[in-house]
């Protein structure tokens, strides 16, 4: 007899995919429907600076002694949104990348986490750098658990809201 063999399903592998709904849009859900029921989701908000130095260009016309005086300064944002459930299996993730552009040595690169609120305002609502949507799914049940929340936020619906207006 021979030894059973496991198999891996397709439901056991996490898929990564965009989402196509402005970040903006999610954002302010978000924070509305935190304002109403702070517990259904998960929030981890970082902002990172990455200093690097000005690459030797003919475009940038700067001398050696001006490029060394200069760095040129990325700030990431990212917001991971999980559910409170972890068993829901889904992640979302919005980044926000900023080149800020040339900036006088000095600045430090640097990591910190930050609440959502600040992440709406500093880099959401301020329309600063270009902002994506990814989602990461472990399996079907989980990309059905992701699209309920993204389906209430295409409609700015808030079920917390709802359920109390019926209740």
């Amino acid at each position: 007899m021979a030894a059973p063999r496991s198999v891996v399903s397709i439901e056991e592998l996490v898929t990564a995919y965009p989402i196509d709904i402005e970040p903006e849009q999610i954002v302010r859900w978000l924070v509305a429907e935190q304002q109403t029921t702070p517990s259904l989701f998960r929030f981890d908000a970082r902002r990172r600076i990455e200093v690097r130095n000005i690459p030797e260009r003919a475009e940038y016309h700067l001398g050696d002694e001006e490029r060394e005086d200069l760095g040129e300064v990325t700030t990431t944002a990212t917001l991971e949104v999980t559910p409170v459930h972890r068993g829901d299996g889904w992640t979302l993730t919005i980044t926000v990348e900023d080149d800020t552009g040339p900036r006088p040595s000095g600045i430090e690169a640097t990591e910190q986490q930050i609440d959502l609120g600040s992440f709406y305002h500093q880099f959401i609502r301020r329309g600063r750098g270009v902002a994506t949507v990814t989602a990461e799914v472990d399996g079907a049940a989980a990309e059905r658990h992701l699209n309920e929340p993204l389906d209430a936020i295409l409609v700015n619906r808030h079920p917390a809201t709802a359920a109390r207006h019926h209740a």
